[in-house]
């Protein structure tokens, strides 16, 4: 059995210039599934993961609207995380489902709400850096901060606005990851660790707890990769290949990499760190643990060996 995880990006759902309204993220997500088709044809079995930025933001914000409003009580970010993931693997699954209709393919599709194990010392909780919700004012920071204990940043994008941060920890291990592999040997496609997946840690007692943290798809997706013993790991972006000085007069495309050349070319930090690098970072993670190949595309160029960029051990 070949197995390959489709990491989606976050245009796969909502694209720069749209809304978000659910009839665009059903045509964007149509129009990025139907690129698998191909995976599909060639005999692999395929878990699918994506992001969640726009829906968690827009959870956290109805959050804060119900708290002021209507005093309903904010949920806390993993119950939010899960929220999400729920809603996304509907949408997802039903356009997955209605894709393999038209083209004859029989086979189920299942969305696993799924727990990722991080560690509670990970230094991520001492920098909480990834921005999360609504833009604030300072005074409602500062009130926010003392009643709930939020840790607040100035926003880069709105001068005088401040936005709430959460550490961001590298995953561990994904909970439950042995019922998705006996999904994909029953013939299943699996929809898992939407949003990085719910981070969960272990008590000092070894229960599972729900902590105010998020995690990075494209890592989450890796280390599903590896722990499901993958043949190939995509992640897929809004675009074709991995360029060194992206949008630069020297900007070069990359089609292939080696461990050791990716790792120095992220230790000149001619990746953006926003962006592509951790996407690098994720892909040398599952080489590192195993992996034979990870690529870099775009979704439209999935099934065109002239695009990509594959990383390979050497």
């Amino acid at each position: 059995m070949k197995k390959a995880i489709v990491a989606l990006g976050g245009n796969a759902l909502i694209r720069g210039d749209q809304k978000g309204t659910i009839q665009e993220q059903i045509q964007n997500s149509t129009d990025t599934l139907k690129n698998v088709i191909k995976l599909l044809e060639q005999g692999y079995e395929i878990v699918i993961t994506h992001g969640n930025g726009p829906q968690v933001g827009n959870i956290l914000m109805r959050n804060d609207a119900g708290e002021e409003k209507y005093k309903i009580p904010q949920m806390p970010l993993d119950i939010c995380v899960a929220d999400s993931q729920g809603g996304i693997g509907y949408m997802l699954e039903q356009v997955m489902v209605n894709i393999l209709r038209e083209h004859g393919i029989n086979k189920n599709v299942v969305t696993l709400v799924t727990q990722v194990e991080v560690d509670p010392k990970d230094s991520a909780f001492q920098n909480p850096t990834k921005r999360v919700g609504k833009i604030y004012t300072k005074e409602e920071a500062d009130r926010l901060s003392k009643e709930k204990g939020w840790i607040f940043k100035p926003s880069p994008k709105v001068q005088g606005g401040w936005r709430r941060v959460v550490p961001s920890p590298w995953p561990l291990r994904t909970v439950n990851y042995q019922v998705i592999d006996k999904l994909l040997e029953a013939g299943n496609i699996v929809i898992a660790v939407g949003g990085g997946g719910v981070p969960v840690y272990r008590d000092e007692y070894g229960y599972l707890r729900g902590i105010e943290a998020v995690i990075d798809k494209d890592r989450a997706s890796s280390v599903l990769a590896t722990e499901l013993k993958a043949d190939e790991f995509y992640i897929l972006t809004d675009v074709p290949f991995v360029y060194i000085n992206f949008n630069k007069p020297d900007q070069k495309a990359l089609k292939e990499l080696t461990v050791p050349e990716a790792e120095e070319y992220l230790k000149q930090g001619v990746f953006g760190e926003g962006n592509m690098a951790p996407k690098i970072e994720a892909c040398l993670n599952f080489i590192k643990h195993g992996g034979p190949k990870a690529i870099i595309t775009e979704s439209s160029k999935l099934n065109d060996n002239g695009y990509g960029t594959t990383i390979l051990p050497e």
